[in-house]
């Protein structure tokens, strides 16, 4: 099982594994029970793990590289279901760069369960790597200048003659 599969739905508790994706919706395996089922778009939404993105102090930074701090880290990972107090705590000693005020404790204790439940089937967390981005950044910037070297035809040849429009003014009522 790959990381660039997983996806959290909303309404569902877990995380779950993308197997396949329809237009209205997809098919999902649960990682805690391994239970297969279609999820319709209409009612949920799916969001990729490696799109969620965490609010920092700075720049906002991928969920991968919080959840692979939290894993170096040699902080007894809290029960997420514990006090909110112990759950901050930890996440100020592991990650102090996150910015407290944006990211509600909920969302830390979701985090602390969706470690649980990837160290427990034994998933490789994947953080996207920045070279890839710069790369295509570069190929954009070559297409624009590209683009610009073409001439241009003045715009008065494409114009047609279109017929009068029509005016609609409103009746006088007698």
């Amino acid at each position: 099982m790959e990381y660039n599969k997983l996806v959290a739905v909303t309404g569902m508790s877990g995380l779950y594994e993308l197997i396949s994706s329809r237009a209205d919706g997809g098919v999902v395996r649960s990682l805690e029970d391994k239970t297969t089922k279609f999820v319709s778009n209409r009612v949920h939404n799916f969001s990729h793990l490696e799109s969620i993105e965490i609010f920092t102090v700075k720049e906002n930074v991928n969920l991968a590289e919080v959840l692979t701090a939290m894993k170096k880290s040699k902080q007894a990972l809290p029960d997420a279901k514990a006090d909110n107090n112990a759950v901050k705590a930890y996440f100020e000693k592991v990650y102090p760069d996150m910015d407290f005020e944006r990211v509600y404790i909920s969302d830390m204790k979701k985090m602390v369960k969706w470690l649980e439940i990837i160290d427990k089937n034994n998933i490789e967390i994947k953080t996207p790597e920045a070279g890839s981005e710069d790369n295509g950044s570069d190929h954009i910037a070559e297409k624009k200048t590209n683009s610009a070297d073409r001439s241009v035809a003045p715009k008065n040849s494409a114009v047609r003659s279109a017929p009068p429009k029509k005016i609609n003014t409103p009746r006088k009522m007698a």
